[in-house]
């Protein structure tokens, strides 16, 4: 009997394995552990998509029509990234295990931290030159 893991694409047909490009099977954990990372991102991009909405619904008597339509588009906009570079990151890592080659580097963290720190700058601003 042959082992499926030894075959490339491990035992895949179709569209996955065309998606995976060959290699073998990484454990189960690994690839559930990917998995679970991924729908961390998208429960991040949920609530980046939540507070952009939520700032350009219910804020017009505390944001100016400006700064509120900046600080939303900013959060939708980092929503947008986020949980589109979450596929893109869980398939990268799926891919490298099926190689055993090196994990790529994450690039969805630093736009997060960056978009973050912005969405944080802007409001700065927005408390600093408020007037009381």
């Amino acid at each position: 009997m042959q082992d499926l893991k030894s075959h490339s694409g491990g035992g895949r047909t179709g569209f996955s394995d065309r998606l995976l490009r060959g290699g073998i099977e990484p454990d189960p954990r690994f690839t559930l552990a990917n998995e679970r990372t991924f729908l961390a991102w998208i429960r991040t991009s949920l609530a980046l998509l939540a507070g952009g909405v939520a700032v350009e619904a219910f804020m017009d008597d505390f944001f100016a029509p400006e700064l509120r339509k900046t600080v939303a588009v900013l959060l939708l906009v980092l929503a947008l990234l986020i949980g589109g570079g979450s596929y893109f990151r869980w398939l990268n890592i799926e891919r490298s295990m099926r190689r055993k080659a090196p994990l790529p580097v994450p690039w969805i963290a630093p736009v997060l931290a960056i978009g973050g720190a912005l969405v944080a700058a802007t409001m700065v601003v927005f408390v600093l030159v408020r007037p009381v």
